[in-house]
């Protein structure tokens, strides 16, 4: 069998059932565009990008494609993880400029490894199992060392696939190129023609869309696979460990959520709360200690105290407080308290003026026995 499928005409009647999808890729379009390639030539090729997107089962969780355009520089046109519907991809493709100058297929390559086929990028995890590609369309021969860089390439699992058109070197093409060489390898005449590729390349990505056949058992979203299928789940669901059905995701759970005190899940999201006597900040995270003591927040008569998070009911001097611990009553023992301490100022009043009389008239007596002695004596002395 000849490694090189020569395709100067492909008819229509090739082109695949329309029902069928492509299985789910990476898929990295590596265009030359140094200055043999003529402008209107480079048009060819942007026709055959678009046309080829319109074949794919483009979107997040199926077909991702990424541009590349090289000559002597590589510049990546938009990454895997840019666009994921087709009219968004036509329209850049649609700006893509020629570089010209040089072609370095080695670098560009190289770059596809490095800044292209990373999770950073758009590229799936290993364990997704979502086959890595790229299409390298070239019409020279590589002005760098293309061979150890194809080759880490395919070690590192990525699938290459090389279209020559017009003047471009079979030996290089085959040297880039995975195996099978005879699936891997194509070559049109001119560039004019390059766009009968589509079919060819629908036929080899196309797969059975187990999904579309309702033969799966998801119980939510069903992704094929080549001629398998995956399980997924909505927003706000996660895949069971049986790969088939899905479970609500606790949001509230540890380290899911940002609430301050109670978080309460909502149809997959959920909304912060606070406990009693705290409230709800304006970031409606946070929560703040409510002033229960503020006006309209208590039932205290006449002074409310404020303790912790919870409050007690006082009264003013003078007032007591009532069994229902909130009103006050004006304090009749102060009024008594009063009285008696007035009658006992008078009491004492009244004693002291008694005393007072008492020893006053004692004084006079003992003066006038004074006198009377003083007299007895001044007689005694003239006897």
């Amino acid at each position: 069998m000849n490694t090189v499928c020569l395709f100067s005409f492909i008819s229509s009647e090739a082109h695949a059932d329309t029902a069928c999808k492509n299985r789910p890729l990476d898929l990295v379009f590596i265009i030359d565009s140094s200055r043999s390639v003529r402008p209107e030539e480079f048009e060819k090729v942007k026709i055959f990008l678009s046309e080829m997107i319109d074949t794919l089962d483009v979107g997040e969780r199926t077909t991702r494609v990424a541009v590349m355009n090289y000559a002597s520089t590589v510049k990546v046109e938009f990454p895997l993880r840019t666009y994921f519907d087709k009219a968004s991809m036509k329209e850049a493709v649609s700006r893509i400029q020629p570089l010209s100058a040089g072609t370095m297929t080695g670098l560009a390559i190289q770059a596809a490894m490095d800044e292209v086929f990373t999770e950073e990028m758009g590229t799936r995890p290993a364990n997704f199992n979502i086959p890595k590609v790229v299409i390298v369309v070239t019409d020279g021969r590589p002005q760098d060392q293309v061979e150890n860089v194809a080759a880490n390439a395919r070690t590192a699992g990525i699938e290459i696939y090389a279209v020559g058109v017009g003047r471009a070197d079979m030996q290089s093409l085959r040297i880039m190129a995975s195996e099978p060489l005879d699936e891997h390898v194509f070559y049109v005449e001119t560039y004019g023609v390059i766009e009968k590729l589509t079919s060819k390349f629908r036929e080899t990505f196309c797969a059975v869309n187990t999904c579309a056949l309702g033969t799966h058992d998801c119980e939510q979203v069903c992704v094929s696979n080549g001629g398998s299928y995956l399980c997924d789940c909505y927003e706000g669901y996660t895949l069971n460990p049986d790969k088939r059905t899905c479970s609500a995701v606790d949001v509230c759970a540890p380290g899911r959520h940002e609430c301050d005190q109670i978080c309460v899940s909502n149809n997959g999201s959920y909304v912060c709360e606070c406990f009693e006597g705290y409230t709800l900040n304006p970031d409606k995270k946070t929560c703040s200690a409510v002033d229960m003591c503020a006006p309209g927040k208590h039932d205290c008569e006449q002074v409310c105290v404020r303790d912790d998070l919870f409050y007690t009911c006082d009264c003013y001097e003078g007032y007591i407080l009532n069994p229902d611990k909130k009103t006050c009553s004006r304090s009749t023992t102060s009024s008594l308290v009063t009285n008696e301490e007035a009658c006992k100022c008078e009491a004492i009043a009244a004693l002291q003026d008694s005393v007072t009389s008492r020893l006053e008239a004692l004084s006079t007596k003992l003066d006038e026995v004074s006198q009377k002695l003083q007299a007895y004596q001044d007689r005694q002395q003239v006897v």
